[in-house]
């Protein structure tokens, strides 16, 4: 062979990776994985610079799986777009696809056991960017961070984004499978990308994680994906994208228009009578007749208490509830109704209604000991007392007619266990899915379903709509705690239908701060109000005003929920939020402080050079070049269309 032939040859085998060992994989617009076959570890380069390095699998359970160490020489084999790594009882898949610039991973373990999973712990370079920590569900008020990464290591749950706010581009990395596992990335100098999460504070559990068993002979972690964005806000939309496309929904497919609803929790609680409620069904069919769906309907949500209308229980005495459901339906609205299927809490040795069995039976247990979170019992989904108690409680509401449901507390259905009642079921997540299964299929179509406090991501597929945060109320600072969580979570409104920022409540909150929290309503993508209608007071002309603006109520009627134009604010709530809807371009400044504020957003930052801009709580119009001026009173917003 001559020279030139030997050289060119030598030229190819580098750029096709076959090279001391070494394999490359090229995927996207300039990105790649650089595999080390002699040590069992690789490189991820995004957008030509490397990103993680000497990355690695590893794995544990019956034993420690490590690719880095070979039990047997590493082999390559590549099927379609899918590349395989594998040694000994270990497999590693790559899934590349051309014009994505992002990588899918999972790794397996043939004949073994495992509690944790990591398909990728390496040496971390994300630059000098902010990393955003996701909270595992919306329980005691807790709050996503999008943190400065100089503050040190942190566990997010299920999925990161690490980005440059000034340029948006960045990094998004998580899991695409929840129906076993609760994952986590844990983000410092080094980055791990795992499956395993058990945490007292983050998931509520005080053992591990529960031990996987094998499906077709390997233990099989949940899919999980890498990627770059040229704006992290598409990332974590298609993040959204690609974990339905893994996991499409359970419950029934919703084709009417997006719900607006009453909520009896927002004022009433425990003071819920059947008198109260039929006065705000009065009061919203006489008064607030604009504050309707798009075919004029409006739901009537029972919140806890409405036991309070029942002697006996749903075995005794349901008139009142019969005779709620029938005149919700007179006034053209549809009925609502709450319930906690996961979480009981008499905690108390004592029988399930309509059952044999138990409660103290049904208790889900840690380290011998029932599990109380916020207050409530957790319950075991795959416990027939627990099973037996949702056919009869679900099958008792449908009969009675009601045709929207809110369920709560539901992640006391995932946590970890000694052990489940069904041996088949190891994990939290896995009897969660068996629980959640059966309450759609109980429900079968009858209902609007409605999630409450619940895991993040998991719930996704079995409601149709769920609450961005925990309870909100009438004041500044609860709307500042909903938009945290919408400003940094609103891309899971491409996993619902719809999510929820609360019952609006107005109360006798300044006419600033009911305006903010209308808004935050707005922007997170539906709307739902809760204050005491049946009684008179500054609330009800707050209604009477706010809930018949029509522009407004044709945003909520849209039902998207709106993006971040700056994500830099930590732990605190986004300030600036927009959206396009039907062509237009909507943008919301909120001020959650006690003093005016005053913001410069340059047009840039929309995608526009110049606008005419229209303030639609009633200040004025203005045309806009370049940047966009606003003066934001203390508590309270500004919502502006720009045309």
């Amino acid at each position: 062979m001559s020279g030139n032939r030997i050289l060119l040859l030598a030229v190819f085998l580098v750029l096709s990776g076959v090279v001391a060992g070494q394999q490359v994989w090229s995927f996207g617009k300039a990105n790649r994985i650089v595999y080390d076959l002699n040590r069992g570890v690789y490189s991820l380069v995004l957008n030509g610079r490397q990103v993680v390095g000497d990355a690695y699998a590893l794995c544990k359970g019956d034993g420690v799986f490590d690719s880095r160490v070979a039990s047997s020489p590493r082999k390559v084999v590549r099927t379609g777009n899918l590349y395989t790594v594998s040694t000994g009882k270990l497999r590693q898949l790559f899934y590349v696809y051309p014009g994505k610039d992002y990588v899918e991973m999972e790794v397996r373990v043939g004949g073994a056991k495992c509690n944790y999973m990591s398909v990728m712990t390496g040496a971390f370079a994300g630059g000098n960017m902010r990393a955003l920590k996701v909270p595992y569900d919306n329980d005691m008020y807790v709050r996503y961070d999008a943190r400065d990464r100089g503050k040190g290591r942190f566990m997010s749950s299920e999925v990161t984004a690490v980005y440059n706010d000034s340029t948006r581009e960045g990094i998004v990395m998580g899991s695409l499978e929840h129906d076993v596992w609760k994952s986590g990335v844990d983000v410092g100098d080094s980055v791990s990308l795992f499956a395993g999460l058990s945490d007292t504070t983050i998931t509520h559990d005080r053992v591990p994680h529960g031990m996987v068993g094998l499906m077709n002979g390997y233990c099989r972690s949940p899919r999980m994906v890498v990627g770059r964005w040229a704006d992290w806000r598409n990332g974590m939309e298609e993040y959204a994208w690609l974990n339905m496309r893994l996991g499409p929904r359970v419950v029934f497919g919703w084709d009417k228009p997006v719900p607006i609803v009453w909520n009896s929790w927002g004022a009433i609680q425990d003071k819920l009578t059947l008198g109260k409620v039929k006065g705000v069904v009065d009061f919203l069919h006489d008064s607030v007749i604009g504050f309707r769906r798009s075919d004029g309907s409006l739901f009537i949500d029972l919140d806890a208490f409405w036991d309070n209308m029942t002697p006996g229980g749903l075995d005794g005495d349901v008139s009142k509830l019969r005779e709620f459901v029938a005149y919700c339906r007179e006034k053209g609205m549809h009925p609502g109704v709450y319930w906690t299927p996961f979480a009981e809490w008499g905690k108390s040795e004592r029988p399930i209604a309509g059952t044999n069995y138990r409660y103290e039976q049904a208790w889900t247990r840690q380290n011998g000991k029932p599990v109380d979170i916020d207050g409530g019992r957790a319950l075991d989904p795959t416990h027939p007392g627990t099973r037996w108690m949702i056919v009869h409680v679900l099958s008792r509401l449908k009969a009675l007619g009601f045709e929207m449901i809110k369920v709560d507390f539901l992640g006391h259905g995932a946590v970890e266990a000694d052990h489940f009642y069904d041996p088949s079921v190891t994990t939290g997540m896995e009897a969660f899915r068996r629980g959640m299964s059966l309450v759609d299929s109980v429900l079968d179509g009858s209902m609007l379903m409605y999630a409450a406090i619940s895991p993040n991501l998991a719930t996704s597929r079995y409601v149709h709509m769920r609450r961005i945060a925990c309870d909100a109320f009438s004041a500044i600072d609860n709307s500042e705690y909903t938009l945290n969580s919408t400003g940094y979570g609103w891309w899971l409104g491409r996993m619902y239908n719809f999510i929820d920022a609360d019952h609006v409540v107005f109360n006798v909150a300044p006419d600033g701060m009911n305006r903010a929290r209308l808004a935050a309503s707005l922007v997170t993508g539906t709307l739902t109000t809760g204050d005491d209608y049946s009684i008179p007071g500054k609330w009800r002309r707050m209604a009477e005003s706010l809930l018949q603006n029509e522009e407004m109520l044709g945003i909520a009627r849209k039902g998207v929920s709106w993006r971040p134009v700056e994500a830099n604010t930590g732990d605190r709530g986004v300030n600036i939020f927009t959206q396009v809807l039907d062509g237009v371009r909507y943008v919301a400044f909120f001020n959650y402080s006690d003093k005016d504020r005053e913001y410069s957003l340059p047009l840039s930052r929309l995608g526009i050079g110049s606008c005419n801009a229209t303030e639609l709580f009633g200040s004025g119009a203005m045309d806009v070049v370049g940047q966009l001026r606003v003066v934001v009173p203390a508590s309270d917003v500004k919502l502006y269309r720009l045309k």
